[in-house]
């Protein structure tokens, strides 16, 4: 069965939003490295100190992407979009921590829940597009992110991009880093259980790319790897 928008949101309750900033520096090696050089490279695609309204989707949790992005460009404002209410509190929680709440509009829902006549110059999805089931509700959101795009604006799109189990060295690996930070073998056992039943990732790169395609976007450039992870940069095609 295809998960729909609301029950995706339903696999961020409470419990999941508090541990989130943990468990995803965790899960992720080098997860603020992607998120600062995210940001580098929209700065680089924008032009450094140029004024600019950045639509982040899948915002929630740890908002580490806008507090990058605001460090590195002090005139950018943001408009943070997540369907999980529990997972926008805890933005909602660290952007009041670093002084960002007057910089962001924080919108509860989907992105096709935003104002028909809202446009940015970029956008970013981090993070998402793996916790989609299926390659149609994949387009759909690069599709939805595109009509509020201006024209060529930049996307960033981060996420992971392998079928698990076809990546048994990976995976492997993926194991021994929740080891490395103090789990225990059943612990360990636990969390390879969760991954492999609880995502539905595109299978390569290829298949990112071509997702993009379909939805609108041009070839996109990788800036970041790290096991099952990878972050690119593409444009909106006009």
């Amino acid at each position: 069965m295809k998960s729909t928008p609301l029950n995706t949101a339903e696999k961020f309750d409470t419990s999941r939003a508090n541990e989130y900033g943990q468990q995803s520096r965790i899960a992720l090696a080098g997860y603020d490295a992607c998120q600062d050089l995210a940001a580098c490279m929209l700065a680089a695609s924008l032009g450094h100190a140029r004024s600019a309204n950045i639509l982040v989707v899948g915002a929630g949790g740890t908002a580490q992407e806008i507090i990058a992005m605001a460090a590195l460009e002090p005139t950018w404002r943001f408009t943070a979009v997540d369907p999980s209410e529990p997972m926008l509190e805890a933005a909602a929680q660290q952007l009041k921590a670093n002084n960002l709440l007057e910089r962001t509009s924080l919108h509860l829902g989907h992105v096709e829940d935003l104002a028909a006549d809202e446009s940015y110059d970029a956008a970013t999805l981090i993070g998402v597009l793996h916790h989609l089931d299926g390659d149609v509700a994949k387009r759909q959101v690069l599709q939805s992110i595109r009509a509020h795009l201006k024209p060529e604006a930049p996307l960033i799109v981060a996420g992971n991009h392998y079928a698990y189990a076809s990546q048994p060295l990976l995976l492997a690996a993926w194991g021994q880093r929740w080891r490395q930070h103090g789990a225990s073998p059943d612990e360990v056992k636990a969390k390879l259980g969760k991954i492999l039943q609880g995502a539905d990732p595109p299978h390569s790169e290829a298949a990112v790319q071509q997702l993009m395609h379909d939805a609108g976007f041009g070839d996109a450039t990788r800036f970041f790897s790290s096991l099952f992870w990878g972050a690119w940069l593409t444009r909106k095609t006009t």
